[in-house]
């Protein structure tokens, strides 16, 4: 399933920060095209570093990596489809804080799982997780605009925003138990950043949003 846009509200205004993190997630990863393995090597953080206190750094430069193609395409679709409105019902600055804090989070679960890990870990979807997380205690009600593939057949439907993150995050979880074998091998995918981000944005989606925003856009 791949969400487009939310179909029962729509943004005041354009949403410069989420549009902003995109622009530079793209720049970053073309970065990563040019510079090759010492530019990735360098600015992915590594568990056992932040773990032992160094690089701590790269705790935030990671979260605008990606390992490919489909890893950015994939994390910057759902940035779309769930930002604007959040962004609109925090404000510009406290949706850019909740942002950061969102990555923060997601990368500190992913140490804390694994704190002796040397595997370079990357990518914005911990603090897209956070994201949806908010989306989900914000709007739970929203309807997006989603394409579905069902085998050869491809459709668009309206999929309440509760049962399309709730499917997200259930795909995480499973997928974070069924690479622990791998994790404790020294690899895998930082799953429990997704977890952890998910978690945060449900956490400490009321703490950021706007009230007088959230009566504008009629919730």
């Amino acid at each position: 399933m791949i969400p487009l846009n939310d179909i029962d509200r729509k943004p005041s205004g354009f949403p410069v920060i989420t549009a902003l993190i995109i622009v530079v997630n793209i720049f970053v990863f073309l970065l990563e095209v040019l510079k090759s393995e010492a530019f990735i090597m360098r600015w992915s953080f590594i568990p056992s570093e932040i773990a032992s206190g160094r690089n701590l750094i790269t705790m935030l430069t990671a979260m605008f990596m990606h390992g490919g193609v489909l890893h950015i395409v994939g994390n910057l679709i759902y940035l779309w489809a769930f930002g604007p409105e959040i962004e609109d019902a925090m404000g510009r600055i406290r949706y850019l804080l909740f942002y950061f804090l969102g990555g923060l989070v997601a990368s500190f679960a992913q140490v804390v799982i694994n704190p002796v890990s040397s595997v370079p870990s990357l990518g914005a979807s911990g603090a897209i997780a956070a994201v949806m997380g908010a989306f989900l205690i914000t709007f739970p009600h929203d309807r997006i605009r989603t394409v579905v593939f069902l085998g050869w057949f491809v459709t668009v439907s309206f999929i309440p925003a509760i049962l399309l993150v709730g499917f997200w995050f259930i795909i995480q979880l499973f997928s974070e138990i069924g690479s622990l074998a791998q994790r404790q091998a020294g690899g895998g995918v930082a799953y429990m950043a997704h977890i952890g981000g998910f978690v945060f944005g449900i956490a400490s989606a009321r703490l950021f949003e706007s009230r007088k925003r959230l009566l504008n856009m009629g919730k």
